[in-house]
């Protein structure tokens, strides 16, 4: 649905890299707002191996119009050549 709220998560190498792609996008209003968690660890297939890694999930909230922008925002900052970036519809929320 066309203006519904979304969440996007997407992992990152370590707290600062989590940090630097989210200041500008929140800026100009692209995110509403970027919540970086703690770290977890991944384990994950990789170029023909299991690897494990530990990530921290930057977890942005936006509206769905935006997707398109905010997936370009996040590929032009991260540094894994291929990012997860998922997108979480909102079924329900506090409005304001």
């Amino acid at each position: 649905m066309a203006g519904a709220a979304i969440l996007i998560l997407t992992q990152m190498p370590d707290r600062a890299t989590a940090q630097s792609p989210a200041r500008s996008p929140v800026e100009a209003r692209l995110f509403a707002c970027v919540s970086i968690g703690t770290p977890v660890e991944s384990l994950y297939h990789w170029q023909g191996k299991i690897e494990t890694a530990q990530d921290f999930t930057d977890v942005v909230k936006t509206r769905s119009e935006r997707y398109a922008a905010v997936e370009a925002a996040i590929r032009a900052r991260h540094p894994y050549e291929l990012p997860e970036i998922i997108a979480v519809p909102l079924s329900d929320g506090f409005a304001p």
